[in-house]
């Protein structure tokens, strides 16, 4: 097979220990899977099933500087457990999805939140707000299980803690929530999936240097420039 023009080196992750990267397939999202983040934005947690929405697999950076996006004057961070997807399976019980999901990352859900709520007010798509270039930094990812279910997920931005929670705070779990992706989509190997993000979400600016960390994972660390 030959190509009109060569084609991109796929994007990766590094493996906490390993020499190997993680080759990313797809990125899925779910929105509002902690209760207080939900209703800090204005949303009913205990009547809403887990929707996704996506970003491209370009979309994650792993540099130690992020660049601030074009087009918007309100960016924010959103701290997320990330599923890191190495089996295939569709229509799957929470149980069995849970055995797809061979690693976990701290990943950050950049989102212009100025776009997204001109979308949602106009009834049109968030592509724009949340699948931009360099939208998903994340960290290096940890193979095997998650070290502890209710581990303390956290953000920090300058030092000053922007964000704190626990894993456990979760509506739905990250088995349940890529049960609930399989229903979509059929999962395989190199799809991640953020699994959402505490409250405490707000805007950064360039020069701010973001921490997210997650108990038992490789922290994330980057500067916004």
């Amino acid at each position: 097979m030959t190509w009109l023009f060569d084609p991109p080196a796929p994007a990766a992750l590094p493996i906490a220990g390993r020499g190997e990267r993680f080759p990313v397939r797809r990125i899925f999202c779910v929105g509002r899977n902690y209760a207080a983040h939900a209703r800090e934005m204005g949303a009913d947690p205990s009547r809403e099933a887990p929707f996704f929405f996506s970003k491209p697999a370009e979309a994650v950076i792993t540099a130690a500087e992020v660049p601030y996006p074009p087009m918007t004057s309100d960016l924010h961070h959103e701290v997320e457990l990330v599923c890191a997807i190495g089996g295939e399976g569709a229509d799957l019980a929470p149980a069995t999805a849970a055995q797809l999901i061979i690693g976990w990352g701290v990943g950050v859900d950049l989102t212009r939140r100025d776009i997204q709520a001109e979308a949602k007010a106009q009834g049109r798509p968030w592509d724009a707000a949340k699948g931009f270039d360099a939208s998903a930094p994340c960290g290096a990812l940890t193979l095997g299980p998650l070290p502890d279910p209710d581990g303390a997920i956290g953000l920090t931005v300058n030092g000053a803690v922007r964000q704190s929670g626990r894993l456990g705070d979760m509506i739905w779990s990250p088995a349940e929530v890529v049960a609930q992706a399989s229903r979509l989509w059929r999962l395989k190997p190199g799809d991640l999936i953020f699994t959402g993000t505490p409250e405490g979400v707000g805007p950064i600016v360039r020069g701010d240097r973001v921490e997210a960390t997650i108990e038992g994972l490789s922290p994330l660390t980057f500067t916004l420039t």
